[in-house]
């Protein structure tokens, strides 16, 4: 969340020129920003390391028992295979990097989660 909040606060910092299109008329002034990591996370890896960091904080207990709450499903429409964000018109246009690695964002949630719901 911190690299996402960050590179919002940037780019509303900053809003897009107003421009006149070749017919005349206002071009809407927006532009599309991605904000990631800017590589593929394995979701079998993204979950692991979920859980070790829900045990970490403490929001589930030591014995829980993930393996009997998994359920493996076939790629259901809309998925897709890889997918990841690509940042580099971020940095371009607000010298933004995002930086928070898999681990440090999961720990921050699972310590919020643990703040706010116990």
């Amino acid at each position: 969340m911190d690299d996402i909040v960050e590179g919002i606060v940037r780019v509303m910092a900053k809003a897009p020129e107003k421009r006149v299109g070749e017919d005349g008329l206002p071009v809407p002034p927006y532009k599309v920003y991605n904000i990631g990591g800017g590589q593929p996370e394995n979701l079998l890896d993204f979950v692991q390391t979920l859980q070790e960091e829900l045990l970490r904080a403490g929001v589930l207990p030591q014995d829980y028992d993930f393996e009997a709450h998994k359920e493996f499903v076939p790629m259901q429409p809309g998925d897709v295979p890889v997918t990841y964000a690509d940042a580099t018109a971020l940095e371009k246009d607000f010298g933004f990097v995002p930086k928070i690695t898999l681990r440090e964002g999961l720990r921050k949630f699972a310590e919020w989660y643990k703040g706010y719901y116990r």
